[in-house]
Parts: structure tokens; sequence; C-alpha cells
């Protein structure tokens, strides 16, 4: 089985991007608020700060104003890959399938099954 890291989204990122489709578009905040129902803007500046991502129905209903796929909204994060020091955090964090190829750091570099898809 392949390594493949979970993929998060870069909330800061994506709302830049937001802000960015928004005024290539000509809108403002106060088009967005209006198309949107919301009573005040704050919505769409949390979504602008990355403070909050839109639901997914205002997602779509955002490429839908926006004239673009939703994927071209939202900015994924750059993966990580987290380093398992011992069997505690092992235990704590992972999937009970990877506990049987868990080795401590210090006796190897990574554990087979990511080693695989590396």
């Amino acid at each position: 089985m392949a390594y493949i890291p979970f993929p998060t989204i870069d909330p800061v990122a994506t709302g830049r991007k937001i802000v960015e489709l928004r005024k290539a578009r000509g809108l403002t905040v106060r088009d967005l608020q209006n198309f949107f129902g919301f009573e005040e803007p704050q919505a769409i500046y949390k979504w602008q700060r990355g403070a909050s991502l839109p639901c997914i129905d205002n997602l779509y209903a955002l490429s839908v104003l926006l004239e673009v796929p939703m994927e071209e909204i939202l900015v994924a994060s750059a993966p990580k890959l987290h380093i398992v020091k011992n069997e505690q955090q092992a235990a704590a964090c992972c999937s009970l399938l990877f506990l049987p190829f868990f080795r401590p750091a210090a006796e190897s570099a990574l554990p087979p099954i990511l080693a695989k898809g590396a």
C-alpha cells in the first residue's frame, strides 16, 4: 500500500484566493454579503482572513457566483509527515494497523508501509 498524505486545506491561502477571485469579478464584500443573505459581513471577512472556511453549501454558491469550480477556490496545505518517536505516541495517534510496523525513529527512517510508497 502506497502512503498517501491526508489532504488538508490551507485556510489563509484559501482566504487570499477568495479575495483574488472576488476582486477579479469586480465584486465587493457587500456584494457577497447580499448574495448570501447575511445580515452582517463578518462571515465574508472571516473567510478572507482564513479564520474560517465556507460550509460546503456556501462554497458551492461562492463557486457559482465567482464562476470557478470549487477546487479553484480551495488551496491545499503542503502535506506534512508526522514522525512518531515512541510506541505511546503511535498508540495515541495512529491506526492499530500501523503499530505492527512501529520501530523507534532511532532504529529506522520510515516504517516499511511508508517506505514502499516513498
